[in-house]
Order: structure tokens, then sequence, then C-alpha cells
């Protein structure tokens, strides 16, 4: 995994060596490899560079920050010829107040005409979002670091796509799946307990630990159904209320694990009040607190076809993350299509399916007719291979 490089390294390359300055921003969910690509960068770099992580509870003061800066400051030297250094600080987003100090470092840098390059690296983007738009306005730049895609677990570990379908894009995990009770434990304790204790609980005010936790399971159970807010409350022990559930569920979105889609409606406004369509950002969220066997789950049709669904559904909803691309589900009735996705005035509809379809999909057919849709996709059966579709970027079908 060190030696691959994912095609945003070049990006943050690029950005790092233009004269103008920004703060670059990596932010993504846990195991994304933000990281590793930071390294590859500093090792990249013909300047010096100093690295650092505030992970620890301990390092959690805004002293570490400036001695940090200071550290990465006394590197440059235009005496000697070293007029630029680079730092980078990871899991910046758990030192309290964070952002305003590095506003002030930042632009004592800007007025000393000190070339120090930035990168903030964090796993909570909702946090770091906040504090960049609070503080750091007009000096930062995001780069989304989302879960690793199908070409990217294919080039880096010659993955097939059924081993990427139902393992999904943790690239930590990859070496572990020829043991899947030891992979399954990875998931569970250092990834999906990691990222709800550390990074949501204990940065984030939630009133009900349990039922975000709850929420959760019920989300990775029926990951690529509608499900109402009512029903999930049924679904669940320690119940709050509607808003509270969708507040819970934009918070795991934001810890990049699960998401609800919104319905299509065809204007602007998205239909939050909507029932949403539950869909894993990984589908190792789905499988590995599941219990079942990689080849056990191949055989299960009706099982195999819900996880390709959210294979899908997952390489979408991560591939339009902070772009100008959204996704959606659709229906009425009786009647339903997968996923839409839209840009600008340009919507294509999807419909996966993992067995041959004998019969125009009635779906379709009813979204077709209600409004206007530019193209239709089946993936899988006699349409498009699923292995196609996730090795193409989403813009492409937008084309």
């Amino acid at each position: 995994m060190s030696v691959y490089k994912r095609p945003i390294f070049q990006i943050l390359l690029k950005r790092l060596r233009e004269r103008r300055r920004f703060i670059q921003v990596l932010a993504g969910p846990r195991q994304a490899g933000k990281t590793v690509l930071a390294r590859q960068v500093m090792e990249n770099l013909i300047i010096p560079s100093h690295y650092a992580s505030a992970d620890e509870p301990t390092l959690r003061h805004r002293t570490w920050i400036e001695q940090q800066w200071d550290i990465a400051r006394l590197q440059i030297n235009p005496r000697r010829g070293i007029k630029d250094a680079l730092l980078v600080l990871d899991e910046v987003q758990k030192v309290s107040d964070w952002s305003a100090l590095i506003k002030r470092l930042w632009d004592e840098d800007s007025a000393a005409k000190r070339s120090l390059k930035v990168v903030l690296l964090g796993s909570a983007p909702l946090l770091i979002q906040k504090g960049l738009t609070e503080s750091l306005a007009g000096r930062f730049e995001i780069i989304p670091v989302t879960h690793w895609c199908y070409a990217e677990m294919r080039d880096a570990f010659k993955w097939g796509v059924d081993e990427y379908v139902f393992f999904g894009g943790y690239p930590g995990a990859a070496e572990l799946i020829g043991d899947e009770n030891r992979w399954r434990r990875y998931i569970m304790d250092s990834l999906i307990e990691t990222t709800i204790s550390r990074d949501i609980l204990l940065l984030t005010r939630v009133d009900k630990p349990a039922l975000l936790r709850r929420l959760f399971q019920v989300a990775c159970d029926y990951s690529g159904q509608v499900v109402s807010y009512q029903k999930m409350l049924g679904q669940l022990q320690d119940a709050g209320n509607t808003t509270t559930l969708a507040h819970y569920l934009d918070l795991l979105a934001g810890a990049g694990m699960v998401v609800g889609l919104p319905k299509y409606s065809g204007g602007r406004a998205r239909q939050r009040g909507s029932s949403p369509k539950l869909q894993v950002m990984n589908t190792a969220l789905m499988t590995a607190p599941s219990g079942i066997a990689f080849e056990q789950a191949r055989k299960d049709r009706d099982y195999w076809g819900r996880v390709a669904e959210s294979a899908v559904g997952a390489h979408l909803v991560n591939a339009t993350r902070a772009t100008n691309i959204e996704a959606f589900y659709w229906r009425e009735g009786n009647k339903e299509v997968d996923f839409l996705v839209r840009s600008g005035r340009t919507t294509v509809a999807i419909e996966v399916k993992t067995g041959y379809a004998k019969e125009v999909l009635p779906g379709m057919y009813a979204l077709d007719k209600k409004f206007r849709i530019q193209r239709k996709l089946i993936i899988g059966g006699q349409g498009i291979k699923i292995e196609e579709f996730l090795l193409k970027p989403v813009e492409e079908w937008l084309r």
C-alpha cells in the first residue's frame, strides 16, 4: 500500500509546488489513506517537511499546534537557500479551537512573507468543514479523500470485482481477506468501533449514543432499501424522534459510514422530508458484521444482489462527494429506480440487476414518463457489466 500512489497524490503534489499559498485540507474517513498520501508527498517534495499527529488525547491543546508550527518554521533558512518548508498536521480537528489558532499563525507567515506550506488531515469531515468556514475562509482548499474505488483496489492489490464488491475499499484490511475472521474483527474493532467512539461520540454532542450505534446497525442491515424514519423508530429500542435520527444519519455520513439518499423530485430542492434510501459508503461495513462468508455470499443470489447494489451505490456516493453531482433514488407506489445522478441539466437513471431482466423495468418506464431523463443504464444482467461501471468515473456516464 505504501508503494501505490492514488490519483489524488498528483493533485496534492501539484498544489504544493505552486507558488500561491493555500492550506491544503485532506478530509475523509478513517483508513482511506490520508496519512500514507501525505507521507508520499513529503518524500517527493524537495523541501524540508515535518509531520505530527494530534490523535493522542494528551496532545489536544493549542500550544501543541504552536510547537509543531515553530518546528516547521525553523526549517526555513533563506541564507542557506531553503525558502520553503512543509508542515503536515494529522487529526487536527481534535485540538480545541484549532481553526482560529491556525488562522493567526498562517496570517503571521503571510505578513512575514514566510513560505510555509501546510497540509491538514482530518477523519471527521463535518468538524473539519465547520472549523474551516468559521475561521479560515479564503485560506484553504479541500481535497476530499474517499473510500478506495474498485480501480484503486484492483491496481494496488490485484483484486477482482467480486472481492471488491464483498470486501469493500479499505486498503489496510486488504491483506487480511485470506483469514476472513481476522478481516471481520479488524473491520469491526479497528474501523467501525473506532470511528463511532473517537470520531463521532468523542468529538460531537450525541445525547443518545446507544441510538446512534443502533441506527448504524440498522442502516447496514437495510443498505439498499428505502426505509421511513417512522419504520426506523420501530426498529430501534432507545427511540428518539425523526429529527434526531436525521441528525445522527448526517453524523454517520460525515464520518464516511452510511448515508441516507434523498428521493428524486425533478426540481432543485432536495426532499429531506422523504424516506431516505439507506446506503453504506463501503460494503465492508455491511458484510463484516453480517457473519456471512465470501463464498457463501456469492452463492446466495438475493444477498449477493443486495451487496452488489450497495457496491454501486457506494461508488456513486463516494464519487460525487465535494462535486456538483448529486445522487438520489426514486420511488412512486410500487415502482422504484435504484439510483439517479444529476449534474446540471443532465440526469442519469441507474438500475442494478444481478440476474437477467425478462421484461421492461416498470420503475424506469414510470420515471421516464414523469421526468425528462437523459440516459437510462442497466448495470448487471444483460446490461453494462458491474466491473465496467465501477471502473469508470461517474462523470463519464453524465456526458
